[in-house]
């Protein structure tokens, strides 16, 4: 995982270290001599795992002046609309009847056909995905009595022209 930068004033302050734990062994055979027990003291306590000095977690607060400097360097980017789907197309003789004749964008001829099945509630009760579809429907579905709601737009997008 990619860690970010700290800010300069983070880096400069000291940090506070722990006090180093001694390691106390006890060695598997009694020595004869003392000079044999501080030898298997200090080479149990050298093989003894190093803690790091810091292991604090850190404090909230700093995490979120990072997120605000973050979004301070973007600049605002206005979303522009695709221009395939602002393109006006001219619907067919059977989805005229659905949402006019005249030329609309792909976005406002889903929209319309939504309205329309929205005020003749031909959304499926059980499953609101799904729509049911009526007579003017049924031409533009292929024939088919109902359709999900993803199908419904490949099926209209063949009625565009």
């Amino acid at each position: 995982m990619a860690t970010a930068k700290k800010p300069a004033a983070a880096a400069k302050k000291p940090v506070a270290k722990a006090a180093p734990k001694k390691a106390v062994a006890k060695p598997a055979a009694k020595p004869a001599t003392k000079t044999a027990t501080k030898t298997a003291t200090k080479t149990v306590a050298k093989a003894a795992p190093k803690v790091p000095a810091k292991t604090a977690a850190k404090p909230a607060a700093k995490a979120a002046p990072k997120k605000a400097s973050t979004a301070a360097k973007k600049p605002a980017v206005k979303r522009t609309p695709n221009a395939a789907f602002m393109k006006p197309l001219t619907p067919s003789a059977a989805l005229a009847e659905v949402v006019g004749a005249k030329p609309l964008p792909r976005t406002e001829v889903t929209k319309k056909v939504w309205e329309y099945i929205k005020k003749h509630k031909l959304q499926n009760a059980e499953n609101k995905r799904n729509i049911d579809a009526d007579d003017k429907l049924k031409v533009i579905f292929g024939g088919k009595k109902q359709v999900s709601m993803f199908e419904m737009t490949k099926l209209i997008s063949a009625h565009l022209a």
